[in-house]
């Protein structure tokens, strides 16, 4: 059992760096931003007061979701984030180097209602 447990550990620290290089699949309403967290569920959003939601999910650049105590007065300055019609974030993901290399990405709802967005390559294309 013992080494199982060590072979498990093992392998995940030798597979989370290249989680961290993969572009993940992110929806076509998430918006690129800044987001810091103040004390939950208070954050500031491209620098202006934002809530998280009751049962909101924030996964880290390596693909693990994390919980708002673990990043309590960090900022991370490239995220993309989705919202409830209320305004309260629901999901965020800190974007890691190569979803940052994709530097088109909507970052009001106006520009992505103009925009066009390709899923399978998580790209936008302006008019």
């Amino acid at each position: 059992m013992h080494r199982c447990a060590l072979f498990a550990a093992t392998a995940l620290v030798a597979v989370a760096p290249a989680l961290a290089q993969v572009h993940r699949q992110f929806p076509a309403d998430a918006l690129r931003g800044d987001f810091k967290v103040l004390l939950a569920p208070e954050v500031l959003l491209n620098g202006k007061p934002a809530r998280l939601s009751p049962g909101h999910r924030i996964w880290a650049a390596n693909g693990f979701q994390v919980l708002y105590g673990e990043i309590t007065g960090q900022a991370f300055p490239a995220v993309h984030y989705t919202q409830h019609p209320d305004g309260e974030l629901k999901e965020v993901w800190v974007l890691n180097a190569t979803e940052r290399q994709n530097r088109r990405w909507p970052k009001t709802r106006a520009e992505a209602a103009q925009w066009v967005f390709e899923p399978a390559t998580q790209t936008w294309s302006a008019p």
